[in-house]
């Protein structure tokens, strides 16, 4: 047998102490023989190896996908802590007062005396594609006019609870907190995930029909606002920062025991205190954790 330059035979060990090449141990062998010793692998033992690795797949496909969904809530969280952050130095300007006006999406102009940071985030994690609009994943998309009276266009998966607007004289005051200047701020939500840029809940307002539903059933922009908020997007929850800048997520249920606005009813239709049933609940929000 000749040999090449750079070639070393292999060599294995056998019981002596003398070590063998294994051309040698296998000169005594049939071709048939000598190619069953030198097989890594049979194609059974092939198989349940692939087999073996499916099945850890598995298994550990949904670990790592809840576990990016958790994540992403994470991040959600920290997007509406600035945000709250930001309000909080607005309303520390202001003698605790937060910017006055009436339509949902005012907050956008909230820093528009100041440059305007935009590199700050608007999506959820969970909603970040302009090109999905509306529905639990979607968002929302308006332009407005920067501190140099450009205008730009704000796409975002938050919004803002428009129960904490200021109210100028001339216009009406019921409900509205006007600032964080009251009690139980931790109760009341400021900024959450929203399929719009706001949204004003009232305490009888209808749940989503399905998930993702988020059109009033009044035909009125202010009705069934509750459900631009109501969004599965963390696995049966919301994320919001309340009033006293703190950040939590909400169930879907528990959203209706909040204190949106100075006359939202902690008893009312879709609350345990005022004895809504499980079957009162759309049949996808049934399974979802009940509260007081």
């Amino acid at each position: 047998m000749c040999k090449q330059k750079g070639f070393i035979p292999l060599e294995i060990t056998t019981k002596s102490r003398h070590p063998k090449k294994l051309g040698s141990l296998l000169m005594g062998f049939s071709p048939l023989d000598r190619l069953k010793h030198l097989t890594g692998f049979t194609l059974i033992e092939l198989l349940v190896v692939i087999a073996i690795i499916a099945l850890l797949m598995a298994i550990l496909m949904p670990a790592l996908q809840r576990v990016k969904r958790q994540a992403k809530a994470v991040v959600c969280q920290a997007n509406l802590h600035q945000w709250g952050t930001i309000f909080s130095m607005y309303m520390d300007e202001h003698n605790g007062y937060f910017a006055y006006g009436d339509s949902s999406g005012q907050w956008r102009w909230v820093l528009q005396s100041n440059p305007r940071e935009r590199k700050i985030k608007v999506c959820c994690p969970e909603a970040s594609n302009p090109n999905k609009n509306g529905g639990t994943f979607g968002t929302w998309a308006e332009s407005s006019l920067d501190s140099d009276y450009v205008m730009q266009k704000d796409c975002g998966s938050y919004g803002l609870n428009r129960w904490v607007y200021n109210r100028k004289k001339d216009q009406p005051q019921e409900g509205y907190w006007k600032g964080r200047n009251v009690k139980g701020t931790d109760q009341i939500p400021l900024f959450m995930d929203c399929s719009w840029y706001g949204a004003g809940p009232l305490h009888y307002d209808n749940p989503p029909e399905y998930q993702g539903h988020t059109a009033s059933g009044t035909g009125h922009w202010r009705g069934d606002n509750m459900r631009r908020v109501c969004l599965n997007r963390h696995n049966g929850t919301t994320n919001s920062v309340f009033l006293d800048n703190s950040v939590r997520k909400i169930g879907l249920k528990e959203l209706w025991t909040l204190k949106w606005n100075r006359n939202f009813d902690l008893s009312g239709p879709w609350t345990k205190a005022g004895g809504v049933g499980l079957s009162d609940w759309p049949q996808w929000m049934r399974h979802f954790k009940d509260y007081q």
